[in-house]
């Protein structure tokens, strides 16, 4: 049996503790009503962090989003740079979906993301397939996106394997 099933067998019973925590929420009071479009139309620079739960492990990347629309597509180009040099770019195609509701897809998304704009906060749920050196690991993500206070757009997911919190991420974000 490797390490990491191991070490995710015995990490079962901690972690179903936290498997109630189905969709993060903001850890800052939201400032007012945002929408999708509004949030990722333009250039936008952002720092993030990855946290893994189980080993405290962090992984810092800082990224550069370019939103336009076109029809009724969004479309948001990011490319991002982690601490350790690792580069890479990913593209949504977001289209809406009704009132308040926009699906999306990128080049490692397992079927469509589910966005809905909920007043302040906007929630978005996805599956998507990293390349790592064991092969491939799929990966359920569970987003809000919130303006702060300080003006800054903040985007915090909690990460799933499994069906079982993995890990957090956090993404500020600022307009250029």
């Amino acid at each position: 049996m490797s390490l990491s099933r191991r070490l995710m067998l015995l990490a079962l019973p901690a972690l179903a503790v936290t498997a109630c925590a189905r969709s993060p929420e903001a850890t800052e009071p939201p400032s007012g009503a945002i929408t999708l479009d509004e949030v990722f139309v333009g250039e936008i620079r952002g720092r993030g962090l990855f946290v893994v739960d189980l080993t405290g492990a962090e992984r810092r990347f800082s990224a550069r989003l370019h939103g336009r629309m076109e029809g009724g597509r969004l479309i948001v180009a990011e490319d991002f740079v982690y601490d350790d040099g690792q580069e890479g770019r990913l593209t949504w195609v977001f289209e809406r979906a009704g009132p308040n509701r926009w699906t999306g897809q990128r080049e490692d998304t397992v079927g469509l993301a589910e966005v809905v704009e909920e007043g302040d906060t906007i929630r978005m749920d996805y599956t998507a397939d990293f390349e790592t050196g064991d092969g491939v690991t799929r990966l359920a993500f569970s987003d809000v996106i919130y303006r702060a206070p300080d003006g800054k757009v903040i985007n915090e997911a909690i990460v799933r394997r499994w069906g079982l919190p993995v890990g957090r991420v956090r993404f500020e974000m600022t307009r250029e």
